[in-house]
């Protein structure tokens, strides 16, 4: 759920009309970013299956690994902290990501390594893979069929979960995401059950349909929000764990589909240092110091850019937990920077977690702010597929 604690003011340059056009959002959207968006659900159950014809059950054979390590960069590597999430806090051994080419110095015999690569082809994925093959680590492999990633998979005589690529990494989330949550359920790290991925699929076949582009903006809370972050600059906080991966999220995809700087992170941390952002160049005035009857839209239009934060808030409960004391720390943390925000005259938008199970809840919170990433771009002209940036980078690194 999605609630902004002020309108759409503030924005700079950006199309409203546009996204109440459905024609002309296709128009400026050739490469059907908002369709592979929607398409989440789709690659729960897609990946799922894959994943049961992939013969994860040997990773069993040997028992509870020490460590388990997750290889990839980008979204691949996103698939990491979704499982660390999801597992928790009384996940039985380490799950620890790697952004890298290789692995770790201490990755042996004892430790299982996950290498995730959309495209099959990653540096980083390759070279860890070939590493926990040579050091004799057991090995699971995700990514396209017939690729560089697969061979290596062969070679080392380990499951490989073939995952067609129909979009952009950073739109496959779901299903990159999917295969490595199963593998670690057969090592017994993680519960993840049938009914967790067919509600999770559920789910954001819903906020699909709550974000499509037919849906206006004043009751599509992806548009909405895409039109106020627009001319500002986004923090995006956090209040948990949880939270905390889709906030990371929010950060890549306005980075990548929108070409948005943005700040993101924990609250906890926020609390130690960047809350100070509140009251910087870009921040609002003291409580004292702020006219309270001001017009805030004609504030807005006196102002250079200003800070918008978005505030992910998680209030589910992990059943596993004895207590509810740290979520209640993590409630009163994120009422306390709402309250700051007010002060300062830092418009804020809160997105809440629904749903029962962790996985549910995570999705509940990536979904629409992905949306809003990709209306963001195209209220300012951009196509949200198209990163020149990102090709040109490739290229020049010879990727």
């Amino acid at each position: 759920m999605i609630d902004g604690t002020a309108g759409v003011s503030g924005r700079r340059d950006a199309d409203e009309a546009l996204l109440d056009n459905p024609d002309a959002l296709a128009e400026h959207d050739p490469g059907g970013m908002l369709r592979h968006t929607a398409s989440g659900g789709a690659q729960v159950r897609e990946s799922a299956a894959l994943a049961a014809e992939a013969n994860l059950a040997v990773l069993a054979d040997d028992g509870r690994p020490r460590a388990v390590v997750i290889a990839g960069i980008g979204t691949a590597g996103r698939t990491g902290d979704v499982l660390a999430t999801v597992a928790g806090p009384r996940c039985p051994v380490p799950i620890i990501g790697h952004r890298s080419a290789g692995v770790p110095g201490w990755v042996g015999a004892a430790d299982v390594v996950i290498a995730v690569s959309a495209s099959g082809r990653s540096p980083e994925a390759l070279g860890a893979a070939e590493a926990a093959h040579r050091r004799g680590a057991r090995l699971v492999a995700v990514g396209a069929p017939d690729s560089q990633l697969q061979s290596v998979a062969e070679r080392a005589r380990a499951p490989f979960i073939p995952v067609p690529r129909r979009a952009p990494a950073r739109a496959s989330l779901w299903a990159l995401t999917v295969p490595v949550l199963l593998a670690a359920r057969s090592l017994g790290l993680v519960k993840v059950n049938e009914a967790d991925l067919a509600e999770t699929a559920a789910r954001l076949d819903a906020d699909a349909d709550r974000c499509r582009s037919a849906a206006e903006s004043f009751v599509n809370p992806a548009k909405s929000l895409a039109l106020g972050l627009a001319g500002s600059i986004p923090i995006v906080w956090g209040s948990s764990p949880l939270a905390t991966v889709a906030a990371r999220r929010f950060g890549d995809t306005l980075s990548a589909n929108a070409r948005y700087p943005v700040v993101t992170g924990a609250l906890g941390e926020a609390g130690r240092g960047r809350v100070g952002l509140l009251d910087g160049v870009f921040g609002g005035l003291a409580e004292g110091e702020r006219d309270i009857f001001a017009d805030p839209a004609e504030e807005d239009d006196g102002e250079g850019t200003r800070l918008r934060l978005v505030l992910l808030r998680d209030g589910g409960l992990n059943a596993e937990d004895d207590t509810d004391e740290p979520l209640a720390v993590e409630e009163r943390r994120a009422d306390a920077v709402q309250t700051l925000a007010e002060r300062r005259g830092v418009r804020c938008d809160v997105v809440t977690a629904e749903g029962g199970s962790a996985l549910e809840r995570l999705a509940s919170l990536i979904a629409v702010p992905d949306f809003a990433s990709i209306y963001l771009a195209l209220a300012h002209g951009l196509d949200p597929m198209a990163v020149p940036a990102i090709t040109e980078m490739k290229e020049l690194s010879n990727q």
